[in-house]
């Protein structure tokens, strides 16, 4: 890109945020005309393809990784931490099982969804197979296995781990967004149908009666208007926890490189695996502390706000003509996604499991903590929390089986 209007890196942060910050606003706006066009555009897609456009036509320089090397590396892990603190065992135990059963239903659909999509596609388009270095389809469906099964921060760990190429990346990202948001949709659309559902299932919803009365009542007694001394203690947590993750895997890597050569291969030599893995084992171990407390007074929404950060930075990389020039990727999303919703509804069926614990199992592994809220929140709005402990299972659990995803395809190209 030869004429770019805006190349100084600070500049173009104060403009990512003003984007993230215009998109939020105007969500959450009251206005008719914004209602009505949040309706069908989702913002978190929004978040991914302004800054993309900005980089397209040459308004800001996608080329620089400066602002995408900080997010990675520092809101990232932070992310991650703040994200873990508040997960509560005994809480998502309450749900039953059948809501645990849909999620790692849904996690079992991305993981193995991947191969025969692959396989699948590649009838039509061999050259999927192909193993092109950091170019390879198979290294690209890393990453989407890494959002579906997490979120943003588990994607960017499996584009660092995988060493995916920027252009398979960017197409992949496109791939991503709009194949989840599409999925999210039809989940949203059937949320009126949800008694419909519930009794042609014979599903039994005295649990989730109850617990929704419960959720409501704790977001009554347990909001908390932080003051500066509560947010400095959660940045404190957050980054010192980031620290000790760098740090951890500037000492674990060198060893594993040095002891077992083998493991390459596994992405044992790589210091960001480590730091990844740290800074979610870390926010596990946390939240069976009294840091866990610190959700009552904002932690995972200013965890989110470093994912949003990182979701711009990712964005400004993205070039939406490969959505036009790779129609088979999509047709690859199409059919990978099919197969988890099919798990899922088949799953659904066997347990006979209310819509809501299929429609927030699902998007807490495809959305994460950005949208799984959401939907939840579409059955009652004090539900909203159900989505964000799930969806913090799935960051816990994203990078882990998405590498293992990883594995698979690995093999399968080779």
């Amino acid at each position: 890109m030869t004429d770019v209007l805006f190349t100084n890196q600070a500049t173009v942060f104060g403009i990512l945020m003003m984007v993230l910050g215009g998109v939020f606003y105007t969500s959450h706006s009251v206005h008719p005309v914004w209602k009505r066009f949040y309706k069908f555009v989702p913002a978190l897609l929004l978040c991914y393809f302004i800054p993309s456009l900005l980089n397209t036509f040459g308004v800001i320089d996608g080329s620089d990784n400066t602002l995408y090397y900080v997010a990675s590396r520092f809101l990232l892990p932070t992310a991650l931490v703040l994200l873990t603190l508040n997960l509560d065992l005994k809480a998502i135990g309450s749900l039953g099982p059948k809501a645990i059963v849909m999620f790692l239903a849904g996690t079992v659909g991305i993981v193995i969804g991947a191969p025969i999509a692959l396989m699948l596609t590649s009838a039509l388009w061999p050259e999927l197979l192909g193993n092109h270095g950091p170019e390879s389809v198979w290294r690209g469906m890393t990453t989407v296995a890494g959002s579906w099964i997490g979120g943003g921060a588990n994607q960017t760990a499996m584009k660092e781990i995988y060493e995916v190429g920027d252009n398979m990346f960017s197409a992949m990202i496109a791939v991503d967004v709009i194949v989840a948001n599409v999925w999210m949709a039809v989940l949203l659309l059937m949320v009126p149908r949800a008694n419909a559902w519930d009794s042609k299932m014979g599903a039994d919803t005295s649990a989730l009666t109850a617990l929704r009365e419960k959720m409501a009542d704790w977001h009554a007694q347990n909001s908390v208007n932080p003051s500066l001394r509560d947010i400095m203690v959660i940045l404190a947590v957050g980054f010192g926890a980031t620290g000790i993750s760098h740090y951890g895997a500037d000492i674990i890597t060198p060893w594993f490189v040095e002891n077992f050569p083998e493991l390459k291969r596994y992405s044992l030599h790589s210091a960001f695996f480590w730091l990844i893995v740290s800074a979610t084992t870390l926010g596990v171990m946390l939240s069976f502390t009294k840091a866990r407390n610190l959700e009552a007074y904002g932690a995972s929404k200013i965890g989110s706000a470093c994912l949003y950060v990182l979701v711009a930075s990712i964005g400004m990389h993205m070039d939406i003509s490969a959505i036009l020039e790779s129609p088979k990727y999509f047709a690859l999303g199409g059919v990978w996604m099919l197969v988890h919703a099919s798990i899922m509804l088949i799953t659904a069926r066997v347990i006979k499991a209310p819509l809501f614990y299929m429609a927030v199992g699902s998007q807490a592994n495809v959305g994460g903590a950005a949208s799984a809220p959401v939907v939840a929140a579409a059955f009652h709005p004090a539900l909203a929390p159900v989505g964000v402990l799930l969806a913090v299972l799935g960051y816990v659990l994203g990078t882990y089986m998405a590498w293992f995803c990883g594995q698979i395809l690995q093999a399968l190209a080779a």
